[in-house]
């Protein structure tokens, strides 16, 4: 940029003023914002007022205010590497190392920010405190990061419309492109309208092409996300995903537990626990307990597709179902949810009240997606064409993906609804164990359990024979 010598009058009256003003002012336009720049007659520039760059750089520093107002890592200051507990002692070793791992990859990546680090995992395990970690620590090295919730994200841009927003949209979308490093927060978690398709695509597809430092968390399975994304996610040259395994850090000792989640109510009962031999069965009832019982723990080992536990009031179902969560939970490699049908549509209608904490949206996808759901007392519930509605949805999709689901019911197939009886009888995807022994709450005590077979190599659990 030439030094001008056509000054404003503005400029000219300054040379007058003592040295130490003019050294407080810009050298260049003497404070006013505006130079005429010094150019031969015939010049396009020639007698026009040019921005100076004192005032285009204050412009930017406004700007930058402005997206740290939007950001929301002063919320999350305290989520710092050194807070952040890499292998809690809740969780398998399995897990543990899982989230080891994590915590290590996360911590490289602060040092040297280069790439795309995509972390997925269920609720709270740990994903918004790694990312906002290292955006601490980057902020702590003096180097600029924007940090931004997804859905809240969206509402800037949307307010960035109004002619009274602090930040124009075309400043605020350039910046979200540009920043040296940009973290994404619960991707997914937005409302999926085509426009919020479309932004969230021009920005990642932009930082994508320019290879710029980005880091993304999400809840969603990759298959489940806007295809054009899917595809750039699955780019392993430029995309380092890690998968988090752990369960939810804010359920305490027993990670499977959320708002929805009753299993802490069933903590005691376990496969080890569970009475296969009883004083009051038949000898028919007391091979079918032990085959639907064998059938139970196999399952726990490994839960693929769907398991339905039948038989009548305290005959045992409930103890077996919450037994495969609770294995799950403590041995397995899937979370877990367990809950009654009738308070998971409570929840479902509560979460339509404009002041509940999670959005229905949001509530029934996680109910929905749960890598294990145990659905207790099927058929309880009020059978209206809101709740039919609802349990075919929830189970149509858990059944179309082949998600772990353990159902245990009290009423006859043949009163069930058809499409739901057509499901839990299909042999491919489903195992269907009825129960033929009687309530066995206050009955004499068990007889002896036969010696158990070796212990799991991966738990203690105990067979009865």
């Amino acid at each position: 940029m030439n030094t001008p010598t056509n000054l404003p009058a503005g400029n000219r009256a300054s040379r007058s003023n003592p040295a130490s003003t003019v050294e407080a002012r810009c050298a260049i336009c003497g404070g006013v914002g505006y130079y005429m720049p010094d150019v031969p007659l015939g010049h396009p520039d020639f007698g026009k007022a040019m921005t100076c760059q004192c005032r285009e750089q204050a412009r930017l520093e406004r700007r930058l205010r402005a997206l740290k107002n939007v950001g929301t890592l002063e919320m999350l200051d305290r989520l710092t590497f050194d807070n952040f507990i890499p292998e809690p002692t809740h969780l398998s070793p399995e897990k543990a190392h899982n989230l080891h791992r994590a915590y290590e990859t996360c911590l490289r990546y602060a040092q040297y920010p280069d790439g795309w680090l995509l972390l997925t995992g269920t609720y709270g395990c740990g994903k918004t405190h790694l990312a906002a970690a290292i955006a601490n620590a980057r902020l702590a090295m003096g180097e600029s990061v924007l940090f931004m919730v997804v859905p809240d994200l969206l509402d800037h841009l949307r307010s960035a419309f109004n002619p009274q927003s602090e930040m124009r949209y075309d400043d605020f979308f350039e910046q979200l492109r540009t920043t040296p490093l940009l973290i994404l927060d619960d991707l997914g978690a937005q409302s999926s309208t085509p426009w919020a398709q479309e932004k969230l695509f021009q920005l990642l597809n932009h930082r994508y092409n320019a290879h710029l430092a980005t880091v993304i968390t999400t809840n969603q399975r990759l298959e489940d996300l806007e295809p054009r994304l899917r595809s750039r996610f699955l780019d392993v040259s430029l995309v380092n995903h890690f998968v988090i395994i752990a369960s939810d850090f804010r359920s305490g000792g027993n990670p499977a537990q959320n708002d929805l989640s009753s299993l802490v109510l069933h903590g005691d009962q376990t496969l080890d626990s569970f009475q296969v031999r009883r004083g009051n069965l038949a000898g028919e009832e007391q091979i079918n307990l032990q085959r639907v019982y064998d059938a139970c723990s196999a399952y726990a080992d490994n839960p693929i597709g769907w398991l339905v536990l039948s038989g009548t009031n305290g005959c045992g179902k409930t103890h077996l179902a919450a037994a495969i969560a609770n294995y799950q939970v403590t041995y397995g490699q899937y979370d877990g949810m367990f809950i009654v049908v009738p308070d998971l549509l409570d929840h479902l209608r509560a979460a339509f009240s404009p002041t509940a904490a999670t959005s229905y949206d949001r509530r029934f996808d996680e109910i929905k997606k749960i890598p294990l759901l145990v659905l207790d007392d099927l058929g309880t519930e009020s059978a209206t064409p809101w709740a039919r509605e609802k349990l075919f949805q929830l189970l149509n999709y858990r059944y179309s993906a082949l998600l772990a689901t353990v159902i245990t019911t009290s009423s006859e197939p043949q009163r069930m609804e058809p499409w739901l009886r057509t499901r839990l009888f299909d042999v491919s995807r489903c195992q269907f164990w009825e129960i033929i022994a009687p309530e066995y709450r206050g009955s004499r005590p068990p007889q002896p359990n036969r010696p158990a077979a070796p212990k799991s190599a991966r738990g203690s659990r105990a067979r009865n024979y």
